[in-house]
């Protein structure tokens, strides 16, 4: 009698799983979860997926190098060749918030859009799958923390290129100009997830585009110059590309009253753009994640290493 008491006292401790926080009377109310539970999980992921970028910045030194000094003389180039053309002096502001402006961009391409490609062809991606969090806590921790790196990479190229070359910016709008560097990370972040669920379904292919799409987009977002300058490859740049659109207004904003932006749209209006493109960007990620979680949990087509 004794026996079989202690026995049933110790069934609900034996039935408690390790992998649920309460015992559960069958496996379908153990793949219930709260609300609350769902949202630390996804926390916790975000956190996990952005502490590899971010402990990166201290454990890599030499990333200084190739990320910061060697792309700012490609801006130092542009800034010798307008001081020779004795263009205006905005041209050479122009040029270094441009070279700021990079830092994201490739960030964008390189540690986000590609990277579910890799993790794909390391054999890592049937993990993000299996386990129990939304792939769009994934890919935002992969925003935040390549973020923080770009914003102190762009940092360091803006504050060298105002010291170095004396830009002198002249801002009357400081929200409106902060608002507008929000709405800029924002959309291109959501053009990053939406690139990354891309790259996983055309697979090897990933790797030509983020090349291709390096140089071009550089050309016609006015990276080095105002992108009005380009007329219909301009307003095309500045209808599709969120680097265009950010780097445009913010050009406007910190240079108030130059006449030689010579933008199509004023600032307030790239803003409401930059909404848009945000909206659209991460809705279309949204969509994609699930086809491709679908892919992957059900066909089991996207969890293979390709060779």
């Amino acid at each position: 009698m004794t026996a079989a008491k202690g026995s049933a006292e110790r069934t609900p401790s034996a039935a408690r799983s390790p992998f649920v926080y309460r015992p559960t009377a069958s496996p379908e109310e153990a793949a219930r979860w709260e609300p609350r539970r769902i949202l630390i999980t996804n926390v916790r992921s975000i956190a996990g997926r952005a502490y590899p970028r971010l402990i990166g910045l201290r454990r890599e030194p030499s990333w200084i190098l190739f990320e910061i000094l060697l792309p700012f003389l490609t801006t130092s180039a542009f800034v010798f060749v307008y001081r020779a053309l004795q263009s205006p002096p905005e041209y050479i502001g122009f040029v270094v918030l441009g070279g700021a402006m990079t830092a994201f961009w490739m960030n964008v391409m390189w540690m986000m859009a590609a990277q579910l490609y890799w993790e794909k062809d390391q054999g890592n991606l049937e993990r993000y799958f299996t386990a129990p969090m939304s792939m769009m806590a994934i890919l935002l921790g992969m925003a935040i923390g390549g973020l923080l790196m770009s914003t102190f990479r762009a940092g360091i190229v803006l504050l060298v290129g105002t010291i170095v070359y004396g830009v002198v910016f002249s801002v009357d709008q400081w929200f409106l100009l902060l608002g507008v560097f929000v709405l800029f990370l924002t959309a291109l972040y959501g053009l990053g997830m939406m690139l990354a669920t891309l790259f996983v379904l055309w697979g090897r292919e990933a790797w030509h585009l983020t090349q291709i799409m390096a140089e071009p987009v550089y050309f016609v977002s006015g990276l080095n110059f105002p992108v009005a300058r380009l007329g219909l490859f301009g307003a095309a740049a500045l209808g599709t590309i969120p680097l265009a659109v950010g780097l445009d207004a913010i050009r406007q904003l910190a240079f108030a009253g130059s006449t030689n932006t010579g933008s199509f749209i004023s600032p307030e209006g790239e803003a409401l753009l930059l909404v848009a493109m945000t909206i659209v960007f991460i809705g279309l990620a949204r969509y994609l994640l699930r086809i491709i979680e679908r892919l992957a949990r059900q066909d089991g087509k996207l969890i293979t290493r390709t060779s």
